[in-house]
């Protein structure tokens, strides 16, 4: 096939993302996804500001906000004190056209950006392909892909890996993916039940601390997710166990009645960075490069934030108006931010949450009250939430 195109690896939130960017700079791309669909994964469901600012243009952010809940706020709680803070987007209004989240399946964003692509008529998307492996020299990438048919090779100018953790990509590369895996696995049940008519004070986006269980609430269209953390200890078969589902879910509101389940999920969760976002000319971007706990709907995010830093720069050397050193940029911008921001910032936040000493429990509220207190104090610690500070972050690193 013509090798005068970008492979892209994917066709989740990243891989289309970048695509789309892509492809309205008007640089073919061949999009390898080894699903016969769509994946429709149900993990994330956050899009920071930041995030629908990147994906305006292609009609993706109005409607995820016609499809999904708008979330200008989100809270710290305690599950027997109630709120203990409350942050509200609106005071970034002057940085981000969108100063809230977005709470929306990013399914939905997957379907939005094809649909996107195919207006467009300049992507090709194969389903039911998927990269086996790559080899590369000074000119050009070929990937060898699994097709319905057999194996077959395609070439290009440059690859893009963003087919998730289990990345065959970075794999390929040999590059290491350094880090940690946590003993807990995370739980999460979605059901209809109404939790802002017995907790009126709610915001679409919740964390409960709790030393004994902290839980986490969040509101997308027609369900409540609950989230809880499991114990090392406990089998799958325990886990899901129906009366030790009901049992935490009445922890985080005993109400008369069990409640009604629409959903239950069951994954690790890790704190991983691949140590290199780059060999060659095949780059790596989002859960490939990096994975992290869902406490403050980073990953995802993260993930698109690399899609658009990369195929910016891809653009620029394509079009002849930046040098091909320019790529070296990519690495040194969002692997740092990976590793200082994201990782970091999740990291904090499961530990706030699960603080189990008193001191550590106290420390926690101090912030919070120091935080809330300071106007100074609180805009900062938003734009850091919202991965505006990121952003500004890596676009301070010119070299």
């Amino acid at each position: 096939m013509n090798g005068d195109r970008i492979l892209i690896a994917g066709a989740g939130p990243v891989g289309l993302s970048a695509a789309a960017y892509l492809t309205r700079a008007g640089i073919p791309v061949t999009i390898f996804e080894a699903e016969a669909q769509l994946p429709e994964n149900l993990r994330a469901s956050t899009f920071h500001p930041p995030t629908l600012d990147m994906l305006a243009p292609y009609g993706a952010t109005k409607s995820l906000i016609d499809q999904g809940l708008v979330a200008p706020k989100f809270q710290f709680r305690g599950r027997d004190e109630g709120c203990l803070a409350e942050f509200d987007f609106s005071l970034l209004r002057d940085e981000t056209a969108h100063p809230f989240r977005v709470q929306c399946e990013q399914f939905k964003l997957n379907h939005l950006l094809h649909a996107w692509l195919l207006a467009q008529g300049g992507a090709e998307i194969h389903f039911n392909h998927a990269i086996t492996g790559l080899r590369q020299d000074d000119d050009g990438v070929t990937a060898e892909v699994m097709t319905p048919d057999g194996e077959e090779s395609f070439d290009g100018r440059w690859l893009i890996g963003a087919e998730g953790a289990n990345s065959v990509v970075r794999q390929a590369l040999d590059i290491p993916f350094e880090g940690f895996t946590w003993d807990e696995r995370f739980l999460v049940v979605s059901t209809p039940f109404d939790f802002a008519t017995a907790m009126p004070d709610l915001t679409h986006v919740n964390y409960f601390a709790d030393p004994a269980q902290w839980f986490f609430l969040l509101k997308v269209p027609g369900l409540w997710r609950t989230m809880f953390p499991t114990k090392a200890s406990e089998t799958e078969a325990e886990i899901f166990d129906p009366d030790r589902i009901e049992a935490r879910m009445q922890w985080a509101h005993a109400k008369p009645g069990t409640y009604e389940h629409c959903h239950t999920t069951l994954y690790r969760v890790h704190q991983r960075v691949a140590k290199h976002y780059r060999r060659g000319r095949a780059f790596i971007a989002g859960d490939a490069a990096h994975i992290n706990n869902p406490l403050g709907g980073m990953g995802m995010n993260g993930g698109i934030h690399d899609a658009f830093n990369l195929a910016e720069k891809l653009t620029a050397v394509w079009h002849g108006e930046r040098p091909e050193s320019h790529l070296a940029l990519y690495e040194a911008q969002r692997h740092p931010i990976a590793l200082d921001y994201v990782n970091t910032h999740t990291i904090r936040n499961k530990q706030n949450l699960e603080a189990s000493t008193p001191e550590g429990q106290r420390a926690f509220r101090d912030f919070l009250a120091e935080v809330s207190a300071d106007p100074n104090k609180t805009r900062d610690y938003l734009r850091r939430t919202a991965m505006i500070a990121s952003l500004a972050e890596a676009a301070r690193i010119t070299a």
